[in-house]
């Protein structure tokens, strides 16, 4: 693992699993990580360093995770192959996040500056260009079949962001266009992880259908907990009411406009102001916290993720589908 970068535990998502299991798990992902910044290694030093800035922020590293559990529900996979199928999804993943930082104007990322503050907007969109490059390499060594669903699933996550860009078009249902948002730009790579490893895994078709039905609808649930957690939490390291200030959607605060009760209408105005005084902002995360909507929001979260452990029936059973049904536990746990 690369000194110093900050990543999530296994044990963190999946809780406790048998001991050699879970030693299999932590020394596939050790290697991802130790790989990582040299798969982001460029002929220029500039190039390196910016190409490595987000990658040695650390991170959740959840796709590597889906494509490690997916890839160990075959006894003895190929292991250069999961590793390499591993990298090409943070890779893809990372590259998108350079591109939505220039798109947000965001500052921050992983609790570092961002490579569009650090530097500029050109540099960032041409390193997160770099970056998609690279997992382009990687995935060649792969296989067709591989090359084509990332080509595909990239092609969803761009289309994704184009619609939130635009917004929901007149007379959309809001909340509607957000969940279709989210399946394009986060489930779609979340699936497409579980894809990788299922396919270096050799399973059939229904095997392979079944992990990308759970994986995106897992990745949806993951990203829905991240809205949870930016209005509840006050220890997730994130800084709470930072998507509120932006007048970022989520889940809660687009379930809480749908209010017509008149007690509302407070809340109603701080949402549709831009939160900059401080003071306001804080009034906003009380009276959110406070509101039905955080327990629809929470009982959303709790659905899709029994429809996520719906999907894994037809896989193998062991440790690693366990593992699997167990991170649907872990996404609730995140927003509770």
């Amino acid at each position: 693992m690369l000194s110093g970068v900050s990543v999530t535990q296994p044990a963190d998502l999946v809780g406790e699993l048998p001991g050699a299991f879970t030693d299999r798990v932590t020394g596939l992902l050790d290697r991802i990580e130790g790989r990582l910044a040299t798969a982001a290694q460029a002929d220029t030093e500039f190039v390196s360093e910016a190409a490595q800035h987000t990658i040695r922020a650390g991170g959740k590293r959840f796709r590597p995770l889906l494509v490690v559990l997916a890839s160990l529900l075959a006894e003895a996979p190929e292991e250069e192959s999961v590793v390499r199928a591993a990298l090409v999804m943070e890779l893809t993943h990372v590259a998108s996040l350079y591109h939505d930082d220039v798109m947000d104007e965001a500052e921050l990322r992983r609790g570092v500056p961002s490579a569009n503050l650090r530097w500029d907007n050109t540099v960032a969109i041409l390193v997160g260009d770099f970056l998609f490059s690279r997992a382009s390499s990687i995935v060649a060594d792969l296989g067709t079949e591989y090359v084509k669903l990332q080509a595909d699933t990239f092609a969803r996550l761009v289309q994704g962001q184009i619609a939130e860009t635009r917004g929901p078009g007149d007379g959309a249902d809001t909340l509607e266009h957000y969940l279709a948002v989210l399946a394009d730009k986060t489930g779609s790579l979340i699936a497409a992880s579980a894809l990788f490893g299922g396919m270096v895994a050799g399973l059939g078709e229904t095997e392979l259908a079944a992990l990308a039905a759970y994986g995106e609808e897992i990745g949806v649930v993951f990203q829905l907990s991240d809205d949870i957690i930016d209005i509840a939490s006050d220890s997730s390291g994130k800084t709470p009411g930072t998507d509120l200030r932006a007048g970022v959607p989520t889940l809660p605060t687009l379930l809480a406009r749908r209010s017509t009760d008149p007690a509302d209408a407070r809340l109603l105005a701080l949402l549709d102001s831009d939160l900059s005084d401080d003071a306001e902002l804080a009034e906003a995360l009380r009276l959110m916290r406070a509101h039905p909507a955080m327990a629809a929001a929470r009982d959303e979260i709790r659905r899709r993720a029994e429809v996520a452990r719906a999907h894994l029936a037809p896989l193998p059973g062991g440790p690693a589908k366990d593992a699997l049904s167990a991170l649907c536990d872990g996404v609730i746990s995140r927003s509770a």
